[in-house]
């Protein structure tokens, strides 16, 4: 009966040391990185008291791979097609880095990322 005892006792002691060590090698792991984030050099276009603006945020597009591909944009959640009203401005164009919306006559470009000195957008800069 005491070996019984002492069993149970040597499987405990080794159950918590073991846990022990999992919590201590989890306290040295690193935080994983999101992929999905964007690059440093690719800085939003709102920066400083005019990020503020009440205006439209353009949040993403997509554009099919193939020629004549299908180009799509989501302006505050809502997802845009060239030729579609948004608000009472009609889509225009769809590009790689903006969407322009025209309201009668004015013309208004949204765009994902600030333009570089070079007049290029930190994505295509990386390419290069």
């Amino acid at each position: 009966m005491d070996e019984a005892v002492i069993t149970m006792t040597t499987k405990r002691a080794l159950g918590a040391a073991f846990l022990a060590l999992l919590c201590a090698a989890g306290a040295k792991a690193q935080a994983l990185q999101d992929p999905t984030k964007p690059p440093v050099a690719a800085t939003p276009v709102a920066a400083g008291p005019a990020a503020t603006s009440s205006g439209p945020q353009l949040q993403s597009i997509l554009i099919g791979r193939a020629a004549g591909g299908r180009h799509l944009a989501v302006i505050d959640g809502e997802a845009v097609r060239p030729g579609d009203s948004f608000h009472g401005a009609k889509v225009a164009r769809i590009g790689e880095n903006e969407v322009e919306l025209v309201r009668g006559g004015e013309r208004q470009v949204l765009r994902l990322y600030a333009q570089t000195a070079e007049g290029m957008t930190p994505a295509h800069a990386a390419r290069r």
